[in-house]
Parts: structure tokens; C-alpha cells; sequence
């Protein structure tokens, strides 16, 4: 027998032994068990005791019986959590939210920015770097420029002196992408020939 099917059997022949581990099966008579999964009480007295392997058959109706997810009545070995978690952390002000995981290349960032009123302190640093107004108002100097942004705006830049905080009234959420070596956003855009 291979390792997997080991595993396999070694599960099933758990099951017994934890069905009578579970809190809403103490107490619960093999009738009642029985009614509640239409299995019948010598397949269940020889499931508990060893003398029978549970099928899938078996395990979907006693899981919904007793409440647990089948993982619990097998006892599946636990995977990963799938889910990202972030941690966000404060600069100048701002919350950041690292959207990439890994380093190097083209960084994502969530940045939500509070209503407030900074006074600008433009720097300049390498890299090439993009800003989307995801909702919010955002006051952006770039060089010369001094501009107030809102949602669905857009702005991109390289190397020129920034400084990015509130319009002094309203707080913003933006997504920015940063390309440490200059790389830059390629947008592409659809035209009639290729919609139609």
C-alpha cells in the first residue's frame, strides 16, 4: 500500500473513535443518530466501534447530523489559509497597505490618505510611479503643477519632485504602482476595429 492510500485508510478508520468524540453526539442515542441520517443503527454501532470503514456515503449524512465539516470527521490534515493577510502600516501620515508580496519589480500599494492639512514637502526619489484616486480627494503637487484629484483620476511621473496628502477637506483612497527601476503602467485602450 502507498503512503497516500495509508493516510486515506488511517483516516477512515478514525472516524468511529471521533464520532463519539463530538459534543452533539455525546448523549445522542444510535436511534436518534440513525433517524437523523437514515443510516441504520448496526452500520453506525459497527462504524463506532471499528468493525466498519466509513464511505462517503456514510460521512456526508453523519457530518450534517452532527454539525461539523467533513474535514473535522475525517480529520483532514489543516491546509494553508488561502486568504492574504496585509499589514498595514503608517508613513507620513498615510496608511499603506503592500498589495505584492514579493520584493523587487513593480510594487502595489493601497494608501488611504486622511482629511487633514499638510503642508506639502515635495521630494524626489528614483523609480517611476503611477497614482489611481480610488475615492476620496487628493492634493497632488508634481513639480510645478499643483492639482486636486478625484475619483477614476490618474496621474503618472518619474522622478520629479511630489508630494501627495488631502485637499484639506476630504480624505482619499488611492492605488499606486511603483516600478523601483523606471518601469512604467502600460494601458491599453480598445479600439472600434477591435470591438467590433
Amino acid at each position: 500500500m502507498d503512503n497516500s492510500a495509508t493516510i486515506i485508510a488511517t483516516a477512515l478508520d478514525q472516524v468511529g473513535p471521533r464520532l463519539k468524540q463530538l459534543p452533539l453526539h455525546r448523549g445522542v442515542t444510535l436511534t436518534a443518530l440513525s433517524e437523523a441520517t437514515g443510516i441504520s443503527k448496526s452500520t453506525l454501532s459497527r462504524l463506532e466501534t471499528g468493525q466498519r470503514r466509513a464511505s462517503l456515503e456514510l460521512l456526508l449524512p453523519l457530518a450534517q447530523a452532527c454539525r461539523v465539516p467533513l474535514d473535522d470527521l475525517v480529520g483532514a490534515p489543516e491546509v494553508g489559509d488561502p486568504r492574504v493577510r496585509l499589514k498595514a502600516s503608517k508613513r507620513n501620515g498615510h496608511t499603506v497597505l503592500p498589495l505584492t508580496r514579493q520584493p523587487g519589480g513593480v510594487q502595489a500599494w493601497k494608501i488611504v490618505v486622511p482629511a487633514s492639512n499638510s503642508a506639502p514637502q515635495p521630494k524626489t526619489h528614483e523609480g517611476y510611479e503611477w497614482l489611481y484616486v480610488l475615492s476620496g480627494r487628493m492634493r497632488l503637487v508634481l513639480g510645478e503643477h499643483d492639482l486636486v484629484l478625484g475619483p477614476g483620476e490618474v496621474v503618472e511621473f518619474d522622478r520629479v519632485p511630489h508630494w501627495f496628502g488631502s485637499d484639506g477637506t476630504h480624505a482619499a483612497e488611492v492605488l499606486s504602482l511603483f516600478g523601483p527601476q523606471g518601469e512604467r503602467v502600460h494601458v491599453r485602450a480598445r479600439t472600434a476595429k477591435d470591438r467590433g
